[in-house]
């Protein structure tokens, strides 16, 4: 089944319409964070330094893919922000904002002229959303952070891999990841509460804290066992079998049978019934003391099917498996078509560019492609006007 395509629609309305952010964010966080605002029909302003964001950088074969994905529905400017005049003017449109979002160094912001406390004077309702690497306060809050440094140090690198290897760094972008998504939800929270109370606030997002909040519990486990958790490849230390197996043309299944009730299907699905009432496989913790025994008789039985026939088995059976896809894979895939977990939407550069579609998914304000990710300063007239905009380009504030 072929990608559903869609189209931008300008008109479109959302749950967010009317509430106006300014976006000094770079990167992925801020991004992601903000693109959560702008499906839901938020007007976000990115302000862009004359060279754009690090995103458009960011290109596969020429084409800014980072940047067309993760600033879809938004608006650009370009302000130098080392002239004192895109200062003022940044704190102009500060002034009728709900919302401004950065992801400066701490300290930046205030030495830059926009202090939250000037910011909070002027417009005592603005939510300021900081992302930073290690947060506002504590002792590492002027180092650099990228979300490789959180991944490493919160302890997450430590645990995946496989234990005879060193520990594996994710292969995408996950401590930013979920810094933007926290990060939504906790400038939601501010924004309720603003609307509300007419009280503004500083939501403070490092790239570290939800990093380590995922991980839970990691921690108490630590504390009662004194031990740290072993890296065990794609095995659980919580229930088994679990695990990823290859089938004998090669493809890639990933198994979880994580109840009992979930075990015993397993186990009589494959002719294996007599292991049921095994006391060596009777219990979840029977089953994790005898792991490499069992992983090697659901992997046999696996490895002498092809996938197809792996799956229609189990898939019969009510056994929970699941093939392991690639990219490639999920373009093509009937269920990601299906449920418009992936999109097609218009694209200069590409004809029809692959996306993914509305997350969350909500019935009555699903969230809408308003317009497609800007060019570099396309909306210096429609946020400034035509005459303002021609008297900061004039001082060098506009590109």
């Amino acid at each position: 089944m072929p990608l559903p395509r869609k189209s931008f629609d300008a008109a479109a309305t959302g749950a967010l319409a009317g509430v106006r952010v300014i976006d000094l964010s770079r990167l992925v966080a801020g991004n992601m964070l903000t693109k959560v605002l702008a499906d839901h029909g938020a007007e976000v302003i990115k302000v862009e330094p004359p060279e754009g964001d690090t995103l458009r950088g960011w290109k596969v074969q020429g084409i800014e893919t980072a940047w067309k994905t993760w600033c879809r529905n938004k608006k650009s400017i370009c302000l130098n922000l080392r002239n004192p005049e895109a200062i003022a003017a940044v704190r102009a449109l500060a002034r009728d904002a709900a919302m401004l979002v950065e992801s400066f160094r701490p300290g930046v912001l205030e030495a830059m002229g926009l202090a939250p406390a000037d910011l909070l004077a002027e417009n005592p309702a603005l939510v300021i959303v900081r992302v930073s690497g290690w947060g506002q306060d504590g002792p590492f809050r002027h180092k650099p952070g990228f979300g490789t440094l959180v991944e490493g140090y919160s302890g997450f690198a430590a645990i995946n891999g496989f234990a005879d290897r060193e520990p594996v760094l994710p292969p995408m972008f996950m401590g930013d990841a979920y810094a933007g998504l926290y990060g939504a939800s906790g400038a939601m929270i501010a924004l309720r509460h603003a609307e509300a109370t007419g009280q503004g606030q500083v939501v403070d997002v490092s790239l570290f804290d939800p990093m380590l909040a995922v991980l839970d519990p990691q921690a108490a486990n630590a504390r009662l066992t004194g031990k740290a958790k072993q890296r065990t490849g794609s095995r659980s230390t919580n229930t088994a079998p679990r695990n990823a197996y290859r089938t004998r043309d090669g493809g890639w299944v990933c198994l979880s049978a994580s109840t009992q009730g979930m075990t015993e299907k397993l186990l009589r699905s494959i002719g294996q019934e007599a292991l049921v009432t095994d006391p060596r496989y009777a219990t979840n913790a029977d089953r994790l003391r005898n792991i490499d025994a069992l992983d090697a008789i659901v992997a046999g039985f696996i490895a002498e099917r092809d996938i197809d026939d792996v799956l229609t088995h189990f898939d019969k059976a009510g056994v929970t498996i699941g093939p392991i896809k690639d990219a490639p894979g999920l373009l093509v895939d009937d269920f990601v078509a299906g449920r418009e977990s992936l999109i097609e939407v218009p694209d200069a550069d590409m004809g029809w560019l692959p996306m993914h579609g509305m997350v969350p998914r909500l019935s009555e304000t699903p969230g809408a492609l308003f317009r497609p990710a800007p060019r570099l300063g396309e909306h210096d007239e429609d946020i400034f006007g035509h005459d303002e905009a021609a008297r900061l380009r004039g001082l060098g504030v506009l590109r």
